[in-house]
């Protein structure tokens, strides 16, 4: 085994790519701000500058580029969402701090990480940009460009060395594989924008009107507030009630998909890297091994040290095969934990949209908007390292779990010692029994003797008011020296269970560890809170149907300005009857033009008594 694994590591030593992945995301800045300044020179600036300013020059080209919109952008939601995921190698990379592009200074190393994490933004800035840009006959073209430069280098540098030294066969495979998928995507995503931006300049298909503010899903949202709410006729499954349910009204924001995309990508990522090391530390453990059995073997097992031995071998063996087998339970727990993250998400912020903030804590319910604005830039980064710290920590501490019952359960019966086994766990169970019967005890005898009885029949419970005081004081003062013992196993156990809630929900950023009034010092709840602000403001569908309503009108008044007899089957308001607009239209003609009035034909009934009277009010 260690021959082979020699000659592996040996083969894939010799394998040099004539890619240098480093080297290439540098270059790669070249073709990404010519991109860029190309999009910046289409996209127009709605306001232009006055004459003494130098960019009057420009007129009002190079406009600001948006790569998305990280509050309310809806749509192409999948597509950015694999944009994100074509950068997980990098962003993993980042994590690690295995990428310094400057050799700067210890101290200063923060500066460092942040020029890398902005040259590294920068090298996948066209992948968003062409996405959002509204020239998209253009910006198909240079992001299919683009990708398709990304896409074939990934692939050469994966065909010129397939193998690695920790794995074995197809190791760089396994590492770039969801990049060369998510550029794929991008590629054939940025070809349907192609052929469908050509088919609308050759005429034909029409092109998509202006996007309204108010989104569908919004809409309907608003509408089903309306609604008279109605019993439900169909019974909801338990994976309905339970897990989750289907909202037609409810859309996850962009920055939300890329989030869990990228953040699945990187936690695969990082399950190879760790196995990568165990791996690596594996090997290493079985040369240390071998040294051993030729220690025990040079001593014909009669050596002082070989008990010692044969413990550390077994130790071991049962911490590789725990670590081993600990590896998918800890990776569904983190996988949950992203797929309730989303379910989190909708519930809190439809709350929020309802006014209901009882599930925030008193000093979250009215953060700074400083603060929010921040949180939001934050809070997408802070989710993937959480969840990748999170699975690591988890996975050590379910391995701790797994030692405890190799070492209290397997590891004796294996050494024919299960009698002594079961004779030691029956007395711990029955000593934890006999300390809960006390304590359950201590609870009937203070219903059942110190409270007075229930004041009526429909109570649920005893009044909380003391009855038979003297047995009381005696009770308490036999058990007062009992509870002195009892309480420090309370204090341990209060101990134990917050350091395995708190490890287990490390990776939940959307729930607090701290305790009631410390929930401050946790920097990513408050991210998560921050953040649910941002969005519960910008994206509320109420407060954007308000709005919606706001430009309508606005735009109608435009149009009413601009000409006097407008068509109102064109505007979005209110559906208006022809005969009504027609005598409002006469009402409006006659106070403008009163002169008119006496060269109406007058209807039946109408004397001409009636009409010189009018006559002459009229010339008065």
């Amino acid at each position: 085994m260690l021959g082979t694994a020699a000659g592996t590591r040996q083969l894939n030593g010799t394998c040099t790519s004539s890619v240098d992945m480093e080297l290439f995301l540098h270059y790669s800045l070249i073709p990404s701000l010519f991109i860029i300044l190309i999009l910046s020179f289409l996209q127009r600036r709605e306001h232009r500058r006055q004459r003494d300013d130098t960019s009057y020059l420009l007129g009002n080209r190079f406009g600001i580029i948006m790569p998305l919109d990280f509050v309310g952008t809806f749509s192409n939601r999948w597509s950015y969402g694999i944009a994100f995921g074509a950068t997980a190698n990098k962003v993993m990379f980042l994590f690690s701090e295995g990428y310094q592009p400057l050799q700067i200074p210890q101290w200063a190393q923060a500066f460092e990480l942040l020029i890398g994490g902005i040259e590294v933004g920068l090298s996948h800035f066209p992948f968003f940009a062409c996405l959002s840009s509204e020239f998209q006959l253009v910006s198909s073209i240079l992001g299919f460009c683009y990708s398709l430069i990304w896409f074939a280098v990934t692939v050469l540098q994966v065909s010129q060395c397939p193998h690695g030294q920790f794995v074995g066969k197809y190791e760089t495979l396994m590492f770039y594989w969801p990049s060369l998928l998510c550029l794929a995507f991008l590629l054939g995503r940025f070809l349907h924008m192609f052929v469908k931006a050509l088919r609308v300049h050759l005429g034909w298909e029409f092109q998509v009107e202006e996007k309204s503010v108010l989104e569908t899903h919004q809409a309907e949202h608003v509408k089903q507030l309306l609604r008279t709410p109605r019993p439900q006729e169909k019974k909801k499954s338990w994976f309905q009630t339970r897990i989750y349910e289907w909202d037609p009204c409810f859309q996850f924001p962009s920055r939300m998909i890329g989030t869990i995309v990228l953040a699945f990508i990187c936690l695969y990522l990082f399950i190879v890297i760790e196995f990568c090391v165990f791996v690596y530390v594996r090997d290493e453990l079985d040369v240390f091994e071998n040294k051993l059995e030729s220690y025990i073997t040079f001593t014909n097992h009669s050596g002082v040290l070989t008990p010692v031995i044969l413990q550390v071998k077994e130790l071991i063996s049962v911490t590789k095969g725990v670590w081993v087998a600990t590896i998918l339970p800890a990776s569904l727990t983190c996988v949950s934990y992203l797929f309730h993250i989303l379910v989190c998400y909708r519930k809190h912020i439809k709350r929020l949209w309802a006014g209901d903030k009882h599930f925030l804590p008193l000093k979250f319910h009215n953060p700074a908007s400083s603060a929010s604005v921040v949180a939001i830039a934050r809070y997408s980064g802070w989710q993937i390292a959480y969840v990748l710290w999170g699975y690591l920590i988890i996975h050590v501490v379910q391995s701790l779990c797994g030692m405890a019952i190799m070492y209290g359960l397997v590891l004796p019966i294996v050494h024919n010692q299960g009698l002594e086994m079961l004779q030691g766990l029956g007395i711990g169970i029955l000593t934890i029994s006999i300390v809960v019967g006390l304590m359950i005890l201590q609870m009937w005898i203070a219903a059942s003797f110190f409270l007075q009885p229930k004041l009526g029949t429909a109570d649920k419970q005893k009044p909380l008011a003391l009855n038979n005081r003297k047995a009381f004081h005696n009770f308490s003062y036999f058990l007062f020296f009992y509870n002195v013992l009892l309480g420090l196993g309370a204090c341990l156990s209060r101990l134990l269970i917050s350091c395995l809630l708190g490890t287990w929900l490390i990776a939940r950023i959307d729930r607090t560890i701290m305790q009631n009034g410390y929930e401050g010092a946790d920097m990513g709840f408050s991210a998560w809170i921050g953040m649910l602000y941002v969005d519960h403001y910008h994206t509320n569908p109420v407060l954007v149907s308000f709005c919606h309503i706001l430009i309508a009108n606005h735009k109608e008044k435009k149009l009413q300005q601009t000409t006097k007899y407008w068509c109102l089957n064109q505007s979005a308001g209110p559906r208006v009857s022809a005969r009504s607009r027609t005598r409002w239209f006469l009402l409006q003609t006659l106070i403008n033009n009163p002169r008119l009035i006496i060269h109406r034909k007058l209807k039946s009934g109408h004397s001409s008594q009636e009409s010189q009277i009018l006559m002459a009010c009229l010339e008065s």
